[in-house]
């Protein structure tokens, strides 16, 4: 007995298969949309992908190219099959293949849950990734000439700009490194020497911050030496000072950043499942397509349907057993 059988006049066919085109086309779009998202969220992920530990993966923006391209091609097979629909004769050859297509959608729907999870699941790894990456970033801001790292300086300075953030937590995160390199350091320098000699690691440390940490729209000129010396500037507190330095860190900063345009693609896949999740009605062929006819989800019952899978599948698996089986006596007698 056909699964959820609905009788169809001629007009509600024409109807029903005039909305489902429509709601194909549309779920091709959004297709489109999620594959381009997926290259947007990939090429981010490039940009930016020195301040980020070596572990952080690529793992959604790909599933999210994938399902986009998957999701375009069963979107547009569905809308060519409800155009034919009410051609009896364009129809029949299609009708074969609704069966493996429901199949194939309904993988589509895991897959695109999957990816919705993961967009939201991923969150989480992607904040100790960028607190490791922006951490070994500033620790090789100095190494211009290193290779390998050539490029940080100018990576984190444009970030900071961008991101209007500075350090990984904050702006005291450059007091604990050393982000001059010293070849541009005076050893002659008696200042110079006893602030690399106090220091245990041999390192020049400062209470001071790239330029990159200004805000430009601070009143008086950046500050970015000597923020903790009150003496070294006039009329200056750091304590009460609005300081014209980004005070937010560019952890919480990019993290925000990532994480909106996660959450955007996860509520946008959610979205496209309950697209896709609408039945993808058979028709009963008719010779006259002026008659009455039945339209169903499933040819036989839930149970039926899924016993014949079941059966088809063991028959696949036994077959493979005996052509393996045939192999290996095949082998045995040769030797």
């Amino acid at each position: 007995m056909p699964f959820m059988p609905v009788k169809f006049t001629l007009q509600k066919r024409v109807k029903l298969a005039q909305g489902l085109w429509m709601l194909y086309w549309f779920s091709v779009i959004v297709g489109i949309l999620i594959f381009s998202l997926g290259i947007f969220f990939k090429i981010e992920l490039r940009k930016r992908s020195e301040m980020m530990d070596n572990n952080e993966s690529h793992l959604v923006p790909n599933l999210l190219i994938l399902l986009g391209a998957v999701a375009c091609g069963v979107n547009a097979f569905g809308g060519k099959v409800c155009h034919d629909s009410l051609d009896p004769l364009k129809f029949a050859k299609w009708k074969p293949m609704l069966k493996p297509y429901l199949l194939l959608c309904c993988g589509l729907n895991v897959a695109l849950l999957l990816a919705a999870l993961l967009c939201f699941l991923m969150q989480f790894a992607m904040y100790l990734s960028l607190a490791d990456g922006l951490k070994n970033g500033i620790k090789f801001y100095k190494d211009t000439d290193t290779p390998g790292r050539c490029f940080m300086k100018r990576t984190l300075d444009m970030t900071q700009i961008e991101f209007r953030c500075c350090g990984n937590n904050n702006f005291r995160d450059w007091f604990e490194v050393q982000w001059i390199s010293n070849r541009y350091l005076d050893m002659s320098n008696d200042v110079v020497k006893d602030r690399v000699l106090s220091n245990v690691e041999g390192k020049y440390l400062m209470d001071s911050v790239p330029f990159s940490c200004c805000n430009p729209g601070s009143p008086r000129p950046c500050i970015q030496h000597h923020l903790t010396n009150n003496s070294a500037h006039y009329d200056y507190d750091h304590r009460i000072e609005e300081l014209n330095i980004w005070t937010r860190g560019c952890r919480e900063a990019l993290f925000s950043y990532y994480s909106s345009i996660m959450n955007s693609i996860g509520a946008l896949v959610i979205f496209t499942i309950f697209l896709e999740v609408r039945p993808p009605t058979s028709h009963c062929g008719q010779s006259n397509p002026e008659c009455e006819s039945e339209g169903y989800l499933l040819d036989k019952g839930v149970k039926e349907t899924l016993a014949e899978a079941l059966s088809k599948l063991k028959t696949l698996g036994k077959g493979n057993q005996v052509q393996e089986g045939g192999a290996t006596g095949g082998a045995t007698s040769d030797l």
